[in-house]
This record gives structure tokens, C-alpha cells and sequence, in this order.
């Protein structure tokens, strides 16, 4: 092998409802990608205990995140998908990149400052460790590229880091056991076993934000319902979501500098961009100099058209809920066979007896 072979991964994790901005900044993007790439698209569950240990329901969760998948568009056929409790290589790479990755690499990762604030001692270690995790999702598929948005782009850098320590540490290991693929990282020639991945980040509306507060992001953990539009709303619902989001009194601008300081309305436009795959621009110019009782309505219609096809096929999938298991576990099978490759190439690398 003289180079890595192209593949995409990415995972959500179950925890809380999906919404809009899930969908516009990972699930719709995720459609689009499996076009012409092999995708592997995974429900995180065993992220969602790092912050959270107990859940009501988290069987159910898992299934909401696959059923939006398939939903959306996710062939899980022609590509995989999964939950990732099902496949152990993930949390044994895992264990292999808490060793190669440093402590002040991990004290560095701003998420884990925000999720565990002031109290920092009393957070869990998983909370801390979770980007070797992350990285293991990763790697243990040797995808070589990841649809991020911007709040985990440090942490797909740090990704990175592990990939180019191990790679280093490991290089004549590798070389000798007739795995991997000569790169330059920087100006230094490497022999590699995991590539070095790649972001990709775009799309009209990177992150959405909360319909209460501009400032900031749609969350599934906000208190106020009223913030977010869920995949699971009905179009009543959305209906009266959109048109209690918070604006100001001024017209919307003609051009793009006059939402400079304006977040909410910003927000609005960005969604309505998103939605109909139109830039901002083009939203402006066609709603230029209207006040928002005439482009809510207008979002609204929109945002229904798009999403009531996507909630009614979720409701259905998960009124069969033999279905979304039979996909999640054929997608585990699968998924196994890759993980179980590398592992055994980087157990061979490391020298551990198998």
C-alpha cells in the first residue's frame, strides 16, 4: 500500500433530542458525503457516559440518532452504520492512545474545561480522556477524513497529534511488520500506520445557533424547549418555534454587513440559507428591506417542507424498532471485521502477544 485509501467517519452521540442545527451542521452533510465516499457513521453511545453515567433511556436514544440517520438519507447498506458500544476495538485502541497521548495534550482541550467548570476535580476521567476516544473512533477505521464543526476541530487536531506520536514512536515497528505508507509531515519523511486525517468543515450555516439568544449554540441541553426546533417536532411546533425566536425591531439588511451585530437575525438567515442551499447572500437579496413578520413566516414554510418528510419516516422507524437493531447490528458486524484488522496490526506493531 503506497498511500491510504479515502474513507469517511463521523458519529453523533445519543444523548437528548436531535435538532436542526444536528441535522444542518452533521446529518445533511453526512448524506451528501456517502455520494462518492465509503462512510461509516457511528452513534457514539460510549461517549454519552462521560458526562452523564445514568440515562432514562438510552437504548431509545440510540435507536432516535440511527433512525434520523436513515431518515435523512443514510444509505446504511451501501455504507455503515452503527452504535459504537457494539464493536470493543474502539475502547481498546482507546486504552492504547491514553498511552501515547499526554496529560497537558488533554488539559488543553477547551470542551473539557467547559463541560466540567469550576468543579474540574469531580469530573470523570472519562470526561477527560474522551478525545483519545475520539481519536480511536477515528483511527481504528483508518478513515482519512471527518466532517467537524468548528467546536471539534481542536479536537480532531489532537486526532492528529496521537496519529503522528504513534506514527513516530512506532515508525521502525511499522516499517519491519510491512504495514504502512511513506508521508512528509511538515518536511519529515514518516512511514506511517494511521494517516493523518483531514477536516471537512463547511456548508452555509456552520453552527446554528439558539432561536432564545443569538450569541449562543443550538443545544439539546438548554433548559427552554422554545430554543431549539427538534427533528422530532411536528410542523405546529416548528411553526410556533420560528416565529417566538427572538429578533430585533430593524429590517432585514440588503447586504451581509448589515447583520454585523445583529446574532439573531444573522442566525434566521443563515437557516433560511442552509435550508434552501442558497448563500446568505442570496437570502438577503431576495428579502432585503422586509421586517420579520414577512420572512418568519417564509422560514417557516420552509423548515417544514424539509423536515416533516424526515420526522414522519423517524416516527415510522421508530415504531420498528426490530428494524433500526437489525441495521445497527449488521452495521456492527461489519464495522468489527475492519476494526478487528487494525487491531491485530497495531497489537503486531506494539508486540503484544496475540
Amino acid at each position: 500500500m503506497n498511500e491510504f485509501k479515502p474513507l469517511v467517519f463521523s458519529g453523533v452521540q445519543p444523548t437528548g433530542n436531535l435538532h436542526l442545527g444536528n441535522y444542518l451542521g452533521a446529518i445533511r452533510k453526512f448524506v451528501a458525503l456517502q455520494e462518492n465516499n465509503d462512510c461509516i457513521y457511528c452513534v457514539v453511545d460510549l461517549h454519552s457516559i462521560t458526562a452523564q453515567l445514568v440515562h432514562e433511556d438510552l437504548k431509545g436514544q440510540i435507536r432516535s440518532i440511527a433512525a434520523a440517520f436513515i431518515a435523512s438519507g443514510i444509505d446504511p447498506k451501501k455504507h455503515i452504520v452503527f452504535n459504537q458500544s457494539a464493536v470493543p476495538q474502539h475502547a481498546e485502541l482507546a486504552w492504547i492512545f491514553n498511552c501515547v497521548a499526554r496529560i497537558g495534550w488533554m488539559n488543553r482541550m477547551t470542551q473539557f474545561k467547559d463541560k466540567a467548570g469550576k468543579d474540574r476535580e469531580n469530573a470523570s476521567l472519562g470526561l477527560l480522556a474522551y478525545p483519545s476516544l475520539m481519536a480511536a473512533d477515528i483511527l481504528v477505521y483508518r478513515a482519512t477524513h471527518v466532517p467537524v464543526g468548528d467546536d471539534q476541530k481542536q479536537h480532531l487536531e489532537l486526532t492528529r497529534d496521537i496519529a503522528q506520536k504513534f506514527n513516530i514512536d512506532f515508525m521502525e515497528h511499522i516499517r519491519s511488520a510491512g504495514y504502512g505508507v511513506d508521508i512528509v509531515v511538515g518536511e519529515e519523511p514518516i512511514h506511517a500506520y494511521f494517516p493523518p486525517v483531514e477536516p471537512l468543515i463547511g456548508g452555509a450555516t456552520p453552527r446554528v445557533m439558539s432561536l432564545r439568544d443569538g450569541t449562543k449554540k443550538m443545544s439539546k441541553s438548554d433548559p427552554s424547549d422554545l430554543s431549539r426546533v427538534n427533528l422530532m417536532d411536528d410542523a405546529e411546533t416548528i411553526s410556533k418555534k420560528i416565529r417566538k425566536a427572538k429578533t430585533d425591531p430593524d429590517a432585514l439588511p440588503s447586504e451581509l454587513d448589515g447583520l454585523k451585530g445583529r446574532p439573531e437575525a444573522e442566525n434566521l438567515v443563515g437557516i433560511y440559507a442552509a435550508l434552501s442551499d442558497k448563500t446568505k447572500e442570496q437570502v438577503l437579496a431576495e428579502f432585503g428591506g422586509q421586517q420579520f413578520s414577512v420572512f418568519k413566516p417564509a422560514l417557516v414554510d420552509l423548515a417544514v417542507e424539509v423536515l416533516s418528510p424526515i420526522t414522519g419516516e423517524m416516527r415510522r422507524l421508530m415504531g420498528d424498532t426490530a428494524h433500526i437493531d437489525a441495521i445497527l447490528r449488521d452495521g456492527g458486524e461489519r464495522a468489527r471485521v475492519r476494526a478487528e484488522k487494525t487491531m491485530r496490526e497495531v497489537r503486531e506493531i506494539i508486540g503484544f502477544l496475540q
